[in-house]
């Protein structure tokens, strides 16, 4: 498996709004962000629900993984979903660094992508919490 995800049970825009705090408390920064419904709706002429692609980075493992592979680039940030299944089921779905660092094949790197996932396992671990309580 190259993922794993969380079920929330709140509206997308109180989703987005959990995963970038729980990225920001596990010293990620939002480097980049696709709205791919908003895209769809300008390129295709098509509405669907909100579907957004955040592009977390952890700086200083972003700069560790570049020393050690400057090819790493290709595969980084680390991507995070967060997309509506209705308007009160929000899945949040991880990319997983140790899966997609292992298609490098580069042992050195294989100590970084397990820092990355326990630390997106504890963003996951973050937003399950208050998807219990609302």
């Amino acid at each position: 498996m190259y993922t794993f995800e969380v079920r929330l049970q709140m509206p997308f825009v109180r989703a987005v709004v959990l995963v970038r705090e729980a990225l920001r408390d596990e010293g990620f920064g939002v480097a980049m962000e696709i709205d791919v419904q908003a895209l769809f709706r300008e390129k295709l002429g098509v509405s669907d629900r909100p579907y957004l692609i955040l592009g977390a980075c952890n700086p200083g493992l972003a700069r560790e993984a570049i020393a050690r592979d400057p090819d790493i680039g290709v595969l980084l940030p680390c991507n995070v979903v967060v997309r509506s299944e209705s308007d009160v089921v929000t899945d949040v779905v991880f990319m997983d660094p140790a899966a997609v660092l292992g298609l490098t094949g580069e042992a050195n790197l294989v100590h970084l992508a397990e820092e990355v996932r326990m630390r997106l396992f504890r963003v996951r671990e973050r937003l399950d919490f208050p998807s219990a309580s609302t």
